[in-house]
């Protein structure tokens, strides 16, 4: 008789098609005509509540957005601020400080490198301008 009753009482969700049948389900039959009344009551206090909250949050934030231009506050503002807070924010973290350290590391032995291979290559343009001032002076003292 357990094994029964446990069938009966199920505890898994309703799936899709359960939802659907009780969505399809007319309860209203079940319903004297008293609480149906009161149903339809209780339906047309909710639409106003809700039709009023709507009106309320509207009013709300038509009020916030005279006082934003009052405050010189624009949306340009708002997103410039979010934009340098959450910059901000970047910036002190362990990670973005730890990254900023390696590459400016970085950058400073790929200038030095490059340093050395430009005075590198100025040293071997030097040798060459004395070379070639070399070589065209030779013959000529030998002509004289």
């Amino acid at each position: 008789m357990e094994a029964q009753a446990q069938g009966l009482l199920e505890t898994e969700p309703l799936q899709g098609r359960d939802e659907d049948a009780i969505a399809s389900a007319d309860f209203s039959s079940m319903l004297s005509e008293e609480e149906k009344e009161e149903l339809k009551a209780e339906l047309v206090q909710l639409e106003d509540e809700i039709t009023t909250l709507r009106q309320v949050l509207s009013a709300k934030e038509r009020h916030l957005v005279e006082i934003k231009q009052k405050l010189g506050m624009s949306l340009m503002n708002e997103l410039k601020q979010n934009f340098s807070r959450g910059w901000h924010d970047v910036q002190t973290t362990t990670a973005y400080k730890k990254t900023h350290e390696t590459l400016s590391h970085a950058g400073q032995k790929a200038t030095a490198a490059f340093s050395n291979v430009g005075t590198a290559i100025s040293k071997k343009f030097g040798d060459m301008r004395y070379s070639i001032r070399h070589s065209i002076s030779m013959p000529a003292m030998r002509r004289k």
